[in-house]
């Protein structure tokens, strides 16, 4: 039986492992909360090109490794999902979740799968990976909870005869994460004969989200679906299409409101992960910043082992149970503050509880119990608790300034900011104004020489030595600054987000239509009359990230219509239309960095003030790859186009390898100067040092040339080792870690080798600055003009000397071996026949004797060994030769040349 050609080639040569898998780059899915089970769009297949194709079923196939899946693997933080091939000839998987997932806690999660192959042979050697494609998964909701009322119980008082519209309002809520199972349809009193009546309606109801009062549909609108946004396109118009039709029912206003849910994204929608402390210098914010919950690094350790939520991209978030608490180190901020000042916080807390939680506090450290000020919730309150140093008149003194705040207990995230000019206090919550409904007054402390202790999270009873009133809740970005307040400007720019909803009115209905933003951009409101006009605003709204490396997911987008007729009532009931757009992921910074990683200096240049360099030659390289499939080929496989890509870097930190560093004897230096000069900030301890701010590439590696290593103490140091490594975006992309080897070149007792060093030989031209470079150890002659030679000069010296010396004997042996043949020749004569010569022609014989070539070529040879690496002009044999020749004329020359060679005989005239 014979097989098609392509087949049997496939059957009887060994198929190598040349193609990756593939697989889609986007899948979107759906789970619900009580189910594993995740419905996947497309589904989830991997294809391999080194599969052999199926033929007629009359043949057997036999499908080797290298064209089977073996498995799925997932890559992100604390990621619910695991993923599962089922087949692994045609590579089919499913994804599932490995616990039961909530909703309350997250609505979508977002990460990255690759596929791989099973390799060649039996052992599945060089094993294949596909690329990484992007996975969205939404957490379906279940109506699991009940509505619960905000307030135990509402009263009011009413005027016996009087007529009220309106007596009191009441509001309840659903903890459900849907939109659909959290919303209030309506309200009934339970009580029989009571002469009251309440609104079906609840507070502000939303139509579009009660099927129970939803009637008829009078208005046609096409819906919103899955839009896809590219990160770095700018806006993407979002309802490019969008008519609303009537039916010739007559009008008088229009109003759609736009909502872009993103309260899932890190502190409330995608801003950017800087440390606070950056963010705040972004914003315009002067010196004088301090950071309380700053990321751990070896110069802020104290948030170390403190929980963190599941934040998006490195959003640093942390988490507060009711258990945990952390001390803020001494010398960090001013134990009292310096009025005017600034505390800022990113919170997100509830639902309310019956005792105190304290976000921040200064108490006594030891022996009492006295809050000197602090901050904290209680119920929906949150509390500045500001106790007056002593005076000489001990009157009351404003002490605790009360808001009462919706905020504080809806679970959302929300940005705080207290400007304190004793004895005002001014709050901004997300921006907006809010005065304090009470204010207590309460006398100063008595004077005390009682220590203070910093504390986060809980406040320290020091007379008890106890943590007490725990947070439960999520902080970010807590920060003080003290002698200046935070200006409105600063403070917009610290809540503005980096994404939302933008418009751009023609101007042919600028005037016909009325469009207003919220203060973060994530909802607006389009009004007029004239649908025309009202259309063409629609189809110009649009999405906008302005984010270079957004946060890829879902943002669900809601729009909600009401029309009205002549008789200022809702004529005709518009449907909810919903649909989400999808921020695709952005294509992945690689941060190299790349210089000299091994070379070695004199002892004295280590114990110099100016120290030794440790990145002289550092080079820092941002690239992003893509995988292009070949168009032209079929069969050929991917091709990786690297691009060089500029962005910031937030963080770069050089740390000592082995020992920490000794402060008594060595330490790490920069000219502060110059940091500062590039908007950069540093702290050192005796792990290394730390350069902080956002800025340019290129500044960072200016900043990093001028680190230098100073060691006071180097009788016993050999080598010193250290680590560099840098970061964008608070550590959501980290660069490779670069290591650098310094080896210490210990010079002899200038006594002993004084002569050496003072009278050198004149033939060894002088050592540049230039360095060699030697198979990555780069080898320097420290300080030229010192009179003490190094170990590399001693080799140098002695090795040329040995060269000169080697010229020498072979010159000797060569004029040696030529006296030699002159005698030889001489004494052979005497005893030769008598030719008759005068019909032969005599010529002279260019080349030499065996002997002087052989000695030649080993005097070459040994130069090229002695020389290699080497920039001194020295001189060759052969060079010395040839001066020696120039030197005595051309006649000399000749008659030397004649002389050093053997007479030939031309016998082409003889006949045998």
């Amino acid at each position: 039986r014979l097989l098609p050609l392509s087949l049997n080639h496939v059957l009887q040569n060994p198929v190598f492992n040349k193609h990756k898998p593939w697989i889609e780059t986007t899948y979107h899915g759906i789970v619900t909360e009580n189910d594993d089970k995740v419905l996947l769009d497309p589904p989830l297949i991997a294809l391999d090109k080194d599969a052999p194709l199926r033929y007629a079923e009359s043949f057997e196939v036999t499908f080797t490794k290298e064209g089977e899946i073996c498995g799925f693997r997932i890559h992100g933080q604390n990621v619910p999902f695991e993923a599962v091939v089922l087949d692994k000839s045609t590579g089919e998987g499913v994804i599932r979740a490995k616990d039961k997932l909530d909703c309350e806690l997250q609505k979508e999660h977002t990460f990255t799968i690759q596929a791989y192959d099973c390799g060649e042979g039996p052992d599945g050697a060089n094993m294949k990976k596909s690329h990484k494609a992007t996975v969205h998964i939404q957490v379906n909701d279940i109506n699991e909870y009940s509505p619960v009322f905000k307030e135990k119980s509402y009263k009011a008082t009413v005027i016996e005869g009087k007529k009220y519209d309106s007596i009191l309002k009441v509001e309840a809520v659903d903890a459900d994460c849907s939109f659909q199972f959290s919303q209030i349809c309506s309200y009934e009193i339970v009580t029989p004969d009571v002469p009251f009546t309440v609104d079906k309606d609840g507070k502000d109801p939303d139509v579009a989200s009660q099927p129970c009062r939803l009637p008829k549909n009078k208005l046609l609108k096409n819906r919103s679906e899955l839009i896809e946004y590219e990160p770095g396109t700018g806006s993407l118009a979002l309802f490019p299409s969008m008519h609303l039709e009537t039916c010739e029912e007559p009008i008088t206003s229009i109003q759609a409101n736009i909502e872009l849910e993103t309260n899932h994204i890190g502190k409330g929608c995608d801003r950017d992960t800087y440390s606070e402390k950056s963010l705040h210098k972004l914003c315009g914010a002067s010196a004088g910043t301090v950071e309380l919950l700053p990321a751990p690094s070896s110069s802020a350790n104290w948030t170390v082992g403190l929980p963190t939520d599941n934040g998006h991209d490195s959003d640093q978030v942390f988490e507060f149970n009711g258990t945990q608490a952390i001390k803020v180190p001494e010398g960090v901020v001013s134990t009292s503050l310096k009025e005017p000042f600034t505390v800022s916080v990113w919170m997100r807390h509830g639902p309310g509880a019956r005792e105190k939680e304290t976000i921040l506090c200064n108490s006594d450290k030891t022996e009492m119990n006295r809050h000197h000020y602090s901050l904290y919730v209680h119920n929906c309150h949150l509390i500045l608790l500001l106790r007056q140093d002593p005076a000489e008149t001990e009157n009351y003194k404003p002490a605790e300034f009360h808001w009462k705040l919706d905020q504080v207990c809806d679970k959302e995230w929300h940005h705080y900011v207290l400007n304190v000019e004793f004895p005002s206090v001014a709050l901004f919550v997300d921006g907006a104004t809010f005065e304090p409904f009470l204010v207590t007054e309460d006398y100063p402390l008595h004077s005390s020489k009682i220590d203070m202790q910093l504390t986060i999270g809980a406040c320290w009873q020091g007379g008890n030595a106890r943590m007490s009133q725990f947070f439960r809740g999520n902080l970010a970005g807590l920060m003080i600054r003290s002698g200046k307040l935070e200006n409105k400007k600063v403070i917009d720019c610290l809540y503005t987000c980096k994404e939302g909803l933008d418009v751009q009115l023609p101007e042919e209905v600028a005037s016909a239509v009325k469009v207003a933003f919220n203060p973060n951009q994530s909802s607006l409101t389009v009004e007029g009359d004239d649908i025309e006009a009202f259309d063409k605003v629609m189809q110009h709204i649009s999405y906008l990230n302005s984010r270079q490396f957004p946060t890829p997911g879902i943002r669900h987008l809601r729009v909600s219509t009401t029309v009205k007729c002549f008789n200022e009532e809702t004529c005709i009931l518009v449907p909810e239309a919903a649909g989400y757009v999808m921020v695709l992921q952005p294509e992945e910074p690689k941060i190299s960095l790349s210089g000299i990683d091994h070379f070695a200096r004199g002892a004295a240049e280590f114990e110099s003030p100016e120290g030794v360099t440790l990145f002289p030659e550092l080079r820092i390289v941002s690239t992003i790859t893509r995988e292009v499939e070949a168009e032209t080929e079929p069969e050929a496989t991917e091709t990786v186009v690297s691009e060089e890509i500029m962005h910031n870097l937030d963080t770069c930190e050089v740390t000592a390898l082995g020992d920490e560093l000794d402060g008594e004897h060595e330490t790490l230096e920069v000219d502060q100067a110059q940091v500062q000069q590039r908007g950069l900030e540093m702290t050192s301890s005796n792990l290394g040092l730390v350069m902080t701010g956002v800025n340019t590439m290129a500044n960072y590696e200016q900043v990093l040339h001028l680190i230098r290593y100073k060691n006071w103490h180097t009788e016993a140091l050999f080598d010193r080792k250290f680590k560099l490594f840098c970061s964008e975006l608070n550590g959501r992309y980290i660069s490779n870690d670069f290591k650098v080897e310094v080896n210490v070149i210990h010079t002899a007792n200038p006594m002993d080798h004084a002569n050496n060093a003072m009278v050198q030989p004149n033939f060894i031209s002088p050592v540049h600055h230039a360095s060699v470079d030697l198979s990555g150890h780069n080898l320097v002659n420290a300080h030229q003009a010192s009179v003490v030679p190094s170990a590399a000069t001693i080799v140098i010296v002695v090795c040329v000397s040995f060269l000169v010396f080697m010229i020498i004997l072979g010159v000797f042996r060569i004029r040696s071996a030529h006296q030699r043949t002159m005698r030889d020749t001489e004494g052979g004569k005497e005893n030769e026949m008598d030719w008759d010569d005068s019909a032969l022609t005599i010529t002279v014989n260019p080349m030499e004797t065996y002997e002087d070539q052989h000695s030649s070529e080993e005097e070459e040879e040994e130069e090229e060994e002695s020389e290699e690496g080497e920039e001194e002009d020295d001189i060759t044999s052969a060079e010395s030769e040839s001066s020696e020749d120039e030197e005595a004329g051309e006649p000399e020359d000749q008659q030397g040349a004649s002389r050093q060679q053997q007479l030939e005989w031309d016998d082409s005239t003889l006949t045998y």
